[in-house]
């Protein structure tokens, strides 16, 4: 038995012009599982994989807490006007690494598109200090930089224009509970490796940013100068 992945490919190049000979491989999938009412019969199983008997959608399972990311702020419970763009206030955020460790932060705003960078400056005593486990984050982007820089950051804008934040499972955002408390910004994260939840900001960066030159000749993510100068160097 082959992996339903596999003849889903092979359609494509048997039958290159005619489309409806395309399937997914997760439709492949679902036929398995729903002829055997759910599940499949252990040589079956043994066939497969991932070895599992019972099939869990992708989407479902994708959407799960994790770590610091609780129930309450996955995606899903995102409110729904931030689908449709109609309202705005509704934001997406990344973490951006350069060579050297240099950071920065984006946020976009769905609707409008709006742009900022979040300057992420090194603390006192990197390079100097030996990194240690469960010692003080010294990048600029530790959960508590991280938190005070996009609370600095998103005072600058009124209240109606702070309705929501989406980021990915970083760890860099474990204090979302304080930011929150901090500036009345409600986080929501996206599922685990799904940046098409978070697509306004993965275009703004690839087509704008990294097309503009945004990390200087020697790799650095803006790490020179104040965020003013950072912004214009990424917008010249």
């Amino acid at each position: 038995m082959k992996s339903p992945g596999r003849p889903s490919t092979r359609r494509e190049i048997d039958f290159p012009e005619d489309e409806s000979m395309r399937i997914s491989h997760e439709a492949i999938y679902q036929s398995l599982y729903v002829e055997s009412r759910g599940g499949l019969k252990r040589e079956l199983v043994a066939c497969l994989r991932t070895g599992r008997a019972l099939r869990v959608p992708r989407a479902r399972s994708r959407n799960k807490p994790g770590g610091h990311v609780t129930k309450d702020v996955v995606i899903s419970q995102r409110p729904a006007e931030a689908a449709d763009r109609a309202v705005p206030g509704h934001w997406e955020g990344d973490l951006i690494i350069g060579l050297n460790r240099s950071a920065i932060g984006t946020l976009v705003e769905r609707t409008t598109r709006y742009t900022m960078l979040v300057h992420l400056p090194r603390a006192e005593g990197y390079g100097t200090i030996p990194p240690s486990k469960n010692g003080p984050a010294l990048g600029g982007y530790g959960a508590v930089a991280m938190k005070d820089a996009l609370a600095t950051t998103m005072a600058t804008m009124p209240d109606q224009l702070r309705r929501s934040l989406t980021w990915d499972r970083g760890k860099e955002l474990s204090a979302h509970a304080q930011l929150t408390v901090e500036t009345g910004l409600p986080v929501y994260f996206a599922g685990p490796h799904s940046p098409w939840q978070r697509a306004t900001n993965e275009n703004t960066y690839w087509c704008s940013l990294g097309g503009l030159g945004f990390f200087d000749g020697r790799g650095s993510a803006g790490s020179s100068g104040d965020s003013e100068n950072t912004c214009r160097k990424a917008f010249r």
